[in-house]
């Protein structure tokens, strides 16, 4: 019998990757976005669905009309993001808060709404689309960082609470992957008033470019993303990346110090 999967931000970037790489095994997937006429696929077993993680009403309605339509869900991915970049003393409070709005508040709302279902099975997956950013810091991403650590917290904590009713709860954590995440979709705190960071802000920037022309690929992502479906093991964390492993190793094992001397010598590169 085939699984079904429910996917939030499928229309482009990791998401669509995800849809993508789940259809070509077998899964029906439910690929849900803000604007579905926007954006098609050729797989049979891929279903699209509006659904905007900031609005309570928009997931509840697209969960439902998932079960009844597909017959139930095996899988949750939160993947739907939003991405802010600069200095923080530029940040607006709306943009804060729209940060904490998709990538927090977006994702507990999605499993808020759909933890019935699983507890009435009595068996699912949540697997959050996290980030390095969860679980260390670099310069001028303080407020996405910020949600990303609130969502590595959040998931922590939740997975105790459902292992009870067979819900796993599972952190693919990328680092940096090649997708709109550095060009279209990322909003950029500017604030002219505010002065004494442009050298500064220059030099990460440039950095930040650089890593994002020479990432893999969301492919990579997908790949992770579905051994942590089918692997069965009770895993709550699953970094992607070779680099990103050795740069938490770096982290576990050295001095705060040590480990932040290396990181701004990264972000001088």
């Amino acid at each position: 019998m085939k699984k079904t999967i429910l996917i939030t931000g499928a229309s482009t970037g990791i998401g669509k990757e995800v849809a993508l790489y789940f259809a070509k095994k077998g899964w029906h997937v439910a690929a849900t976005m803000r604007s579905p006429e926007k954006h098609s696929f050729k797989h049979t077993t891929i279903k699209k669905y509006k659904l905007d993680v900031t609005d309570q009403h928009s997931i509840k309605d697209t969960i439902q009309k998932v079960i009844q339509e597909l017959g139930s869900i095996d899988v949750i991915v939160n993947n739907a993001g939003y991405g802010a970049l600069g200095i923080f003393e530029k940040a607006t409070t709306e943009q804060i808060q729209k940060q904490f709005e998709v990538n927090v508040f977006g994702v507990m709302n999605v499993i808020r709404h759909t933890l019935p279902h699983f507890k009435k099975k009595k068996a699912g997956l949540i697997i959050n689309i996290s980030s390095m950013a969860g679980l260390l810091g670099i310069p001028m991403y303080s407020v996405y960082h910020g949600s990303k650590w609130a969502l590595e917290g959040f998931t922590e904590s939740l997975q105790f609470e459902l292992q009870p009713f067979n819900i796993q709860v599972k952190n693919v954590e990328p680092g940096a992957i090649k997708t709109d995440f550095y060009t279209r979709s990322q909003e950029v705190f500017t604030n002219e008033s505010i002065k004494g960071y442009d050298t500064y802000e220059a030099i990460i920037k440039g950095v930040i470019k650089k890593t994002g022309e020479t990432a893999p690929g969301p492919k990579t992502v997908a790949e992770v993303v579905y051994k942590a479906a089918t692997d069965g093991k009770n895993r709550l964390r699953y970094p992607v990346g070779k680099k990103i492993w050795s740069l938490l190793l770096a982290k576990k094992l050295l001095p705060n110090r040590v480990f932040f001397f290396i990181v701004k010598q990264m972000m001088r590169r």
